[in-house]
Formats: C-alpha cells, structure tokens, sequence
C-alpha cells in the first residue's frame, strides 16, 4: 500500500510553518523544510527559521515536533537541489519507518517539484573554468543562452537565480547529447495544500516580518557571519536578505535605502513564487489554516 505524504505550500511569509506545526501535533507528523536556505548552519533570521526548542540539541525540534533538512550543512559548502532531493527521500522513508506523517513545507518550489516528480539528475561533474567564464555575463544572458541551448531544462529553471541557471549550462555544455530531464515520481499517496493570500496582505506580511527580523537582530546575524569570513560574493549567492543587508553594511545602502530595496525585491520574488506554485496540480487552496481535516 502507498504511504501517505503531506506538502504545504504558498509564497514566503504567509504562515507555512505554523500551519505544518499544528498540523503535525494533529496527525502525528514530522516536518521536512522545503528551503533552499534553511539547510545552512547560522542562517537564521535571514530564511525565517522555527525558533529551536531549548530542551533538546540533538534534534532540530520546534514545539516538540521534529524538523529536519534544517542546519544540516555550514554555510561555505555548496548545497543544490540534487543534494536536497537526495537526502529528502531518505528523511520520508525514515519518517514512514516510524508510522508518522511526513510533512513537505517550504517556499523552494523547485526543490518541492523534485521530490514530487522525482527528478533524475545528470551526473555531469562541475567544470571551474567553465563556471569562471559564465560567472562574467549576467543572469539575463545566461538564461537566453540556456533557452537557445535546451528550452524544455529552461522551463525547470528559476530565471533569476544565476548559480542554478550557470549549473544548467554546465550540464548542457559539457555532455556530448542533451538528454532530457527524467522523471520518477515519487510512490505515495500526496496531498498538497496551499496557503492563498490576495497580494496586499501578502505585500503587508511581508513588511511586517522585515521589521521584526530587524528587530530581532537580523543585521547583527548577518555583521557576525562577515566577521567569521563570509564573502560579500557568497552572501550574495544565499538570498535577498543577505545580499541587500551587506550592501548597507558595506556602506553603499543607507539603512531606509536597504529595508526599501529589500522590501521591493521580495515581494517580486513572492509574486514569483506564486507562479511556480500555480503549476501544481490537486492543490487544495486554504483561506483558513486552522479548519484542516486531511483526507488521504
């Protein structure tokens, strides 16, 4: 018989944890982040990690309920998505071997869809030089020469994100065929749930949670990864927050300049969350996060 699996999904600040929370107390679950940040020790306030429970340090728990692919590498490894999906699959049969729900949640679409769909990825081995000499074009550039090269790996791609669109090319390149992306999907029994918000209120979330991560420190995390040798170059590569707050930190924002710009830029990247999420199919979408009764 197939096993069950849970997926939450929906754009950053709309309260996907706190709905994967309650609903692993109610159906006896554990919760596997979904995020392309989160994997990274001292990365906190910045990717909006669940507050650790103090008790236990052995184990990634939040409100008694286990987490995991949370702080499970340092932040000067390189992490992608086959890494991701790779130790996922484990973390679900284990979860499964325990008689528990495993509870998908997270805002990487991408990293969400390859699990789902069960990606097969190549085995083609990172080239230096060759990175070296995409790294000098702009993300723009490189995506036009991706669609030009292979436009169905194009489609699998975040455009925006030019570590992961420099990766497609590297494959394309170097193998003497392009061979289509293969898929094996996942065996179980899957439901998806969204979390819908009209843009406003996800654009006022969104401000709100800027101001409370500042509040709470966000600037001294991210001051104190500088002093332990993160580059501005790989702070850059960890996301808007850690991009835009060491701009202000190396002086070229002001602090109003930062919030503005930082602000902007992630309610573009929730918008394009959105349209990665509408391609799903058989997403149950949740006005109300509290009145959940799973069917499987």
């Amino acid at each position: 018989m197939k096993k069950n699996l849970l997926v939450i999904i929906g754009p950053t600040a709309v309260g996907k944890s706190d709905l994967a929370i309650l609903l692993a107390k109610k159906y006896n679950g554990e919760i596997i982040s979904a995020d392309s940040r989160q994997v990274y020790r001292g990365l906190d306030l910045g990717t909006g990690k669940v507050i650790r429970d103090e008790s236990r340090k052995d184990e990634f728990l939040s409100e008694g309920v286990a987490h995991h692919m949370i702080d499970i590498v340092d932040v000067d490894t390189q992490y992608n998505i086959s890494d991701f999906q790779k130790q996922t699959n484990k973390k679900i049969k284990e979860i499964w071997n325990k008689n528990k729900l495993p509870i998908l949640c997270g805002g990487s679409p991408l990293y969400v869809i390859s699990v789902l769909e069960g990606w097969i990825f190549p085995k083609t081995k990172p080239n230096v030089d060759l990175r070296n000499n995409l790294e000098s074009k702009t993300t723009e550039e490189l995506f036009v020469m991706l669609k030009n090269l292979d436009p169905l790996r194009a489609k699998t791609i975040d455009a925006k994100n030019k570590r992961r669109v420099i990766r497609a090319l590297e494959i394309v390149m170097q193998d003497s065929e392009v061979k289509p992306l293969t898929k094996k999907p996942i065996n179980a029994n899957v439901v998806i749930l969204g979390i819908k918000k009209d843009r406003e209120e996800i654009r006022e979330l969104i401000w709100k949670r800027l101001e409370r991560r500042i509040k709470e420190g966000m600037l001294a995390e991210i001051e104190n990864l500088k002093k332990n040798g993160v580059t501005s170059k790989r702070l850059y590569d960890l996301g808007l927050e850690y991009r835009y707050v060491d701009m202000y930190l190396e002086g070229k924002l002001t602090l109003t300049e930062m919030k503005e710009q930082l602000y902007t830029k992630i309610c573009q990247f929730a918008k394009r969350q959105m349209t990665w999420f509408k391609k799903f199919e058989n997403v149950l979408w949740l006005d109300n996060i509290k009145d959940v009764d799973l069917k499987f």
